[in-house]
């Protein structure tokens, strides 16, 4: 992994790469459910000012990751819409967003972080594992169709 990595907050003008980073990995695999384009289209109304946080990761100024925390209580967050440009998929870089996610929520004392992903994306759902997550019971109104596993971290 590189050195020049970098993760940082979300600025207003990381929208267009904010949506185009996960609408790759939606169409690869899935399809783009109404949810997520409200949520893509905007990031700013529904997430950020919702008391949410999002934050994208750079490569020598490049951006090639994101991912967000939708605020759904007091101390207790989603992590959701977590995209890396496939180029730079198995390097790392997964790994270093995921570290840098836990390291920020435990930062702000937070205390549970869930969320909702699909079985059939065996190398997330391995990530999220190998960082403490364990899967909960899926309530029968999850905000995703494709979603059929939810996990949580306590911290």
């Amino acid at each position: 992994m590189n050195n020049d990595f970098i993760v940082r907050e979300f600025t207003p003008t990381d929208g267009p790469a904010f949506k185009a980073l996960n609408i790759e990995w939606l169409e690869a695999y899935f399809e783009v459910e109404a949810y997520d384009e409200k949520v893509l289209s905007n990031p700013q109304s529904e997430i950020l000012d919702k008391g949410g946080r999002i934050f994208m990761a750079e490569l020598d100024g490049e951006i090639v990751g994101t991912y967000a925390f939708i605020f759904r209580g007091e101390g207790y967050y989603e992590f959701s819409k977590m995209a890396i440009t496939p180029h730079f998929r198995g390097q790392g870089y997964g790994n270093a967003m995921m570290r840098a996610a836990i390291a920020y929520a435990e930062k702000h004392r937070w205390n549970k972080i869930v969320l909702y992903s699909s079985t059939k994306l065996n190398n997330s759902i391995h990530l999220y594992r190998k960082y403490g997550f364990v899967e909960v019971p899926l309530e029968a109104n999850a905000f995703y169709a494709r979603g059929d596993i939810k996990m949580e971290l306590t911290l």
